[in-house]
């Protein structure tokens, strides 16, 4: 017995046009047919669904909304893979990809100089995970797709994508903030504890006290990153495009 797309059935030599029309009418309801052949002869057809979660509407919304090009590569058949895209708000989409396609995919955008990140959690996702800028891995997922990934989202699913930005965003601010306040405050600081307005004006700073300032200086750093447990992982508002100056222009592959 085999069970599987057409191309495979077709590699053996098992004809499956007989059933390629209810296959082409399940696909553009958004349904994964697999052709049934027993003994070498075409016997059947079997379609599934994965109904898209309400959070993957609203996560490509808001990654659109943040300036993010979101393109879907799917193993699926075209009208499949179509179908599921447009009900989710995706208009970019990469059908039958095989993790070869997938990988070429990731490849190409590379070579568009965007930078990529790969959302997946199968194990014919693990090769363009491993070779984009940022691969994301679902917690759900298999284990290969998580160990080729940089990130793993442990909760929420796909959801969890949009809060991550969010997240990695204001790292990003939070580390800059304090590597501005500790130079300006360096800047100042060791030239009045060296001395140099001394003669200008009689004012030094004694070692105990610089170590003090030195010290005060840590504590106002971790006390600005500290700001990042209020955290809030439900959007106020909807994620503003990328700051050149701020932020990375993502351009990611979402399967």
């Amino acid at each position: 017995m085999r069970i599987g797309t057409a191309g495979w059935l077709r590699r053996a030599r098992i004809d499956t046009d007989a059933l390629e029309p209810l296959a082409e009418q399940l696909g553009q309801l958004g349904r994964s047919p697999s052709f049934v052949a027993i003994d070498g002869t075409l016997s059947g057809l079997v379609a599934v669904a994965d109904q898209p979660l309400e959070a993957a509407r609203a996560t490509v919304q808001e990654l659109t909304a943040a300036g993010i090009a979101v393109t879907m590569v799917s193993g699926d058949r075209q009208s499949t893979a179509l179908a599921v895209a447009q009900e989710i708000g995706i208009e970019r989409v990469f059908a039958g990809a095989t993790p070869t396609d997938k990988a070429d995919v990731v490849v190409s955008e590379r070579a568009l100089g965007r930078i990529v990140a790969m959302v997946g959690d199968g194990i014919n996702d693990a090769p363009a995970l491993a070779i984009a800028h940022l691969g994301v891995a679902i917690g759900t997922g298999a284990d290969v797709a998580i160990a080729a990934a940089d990130i793993t989202l442990l909760r929420g699913g796909i959801a969890g994508l949009s809060v991550a930005l969010r997240l990695a965003r204001a790292t990003l601010r939070t580390i800059r903030q304090n590597l501005f306040w500790a130079f300006a405050y360096n800047v100042v600081g060791i030239p009045i504890a060296a001395g140099v307005l001394y003669p200008l004006t009689g004012w030094s700073l004694s070692p105990v006290l610089a170590s003090a300032a030195m010290s005060l200086s840590s504590v106002s750093v971790l006390a600005n990153s500290l700001r990042l447990r209020r955290f809030d992982r439900q959007p106020r508002e909807v994620i503003g495009p990328p700051s050149p100056d701020t932020d990375l222009a993502w351009r990611p592959t979402v399967t």
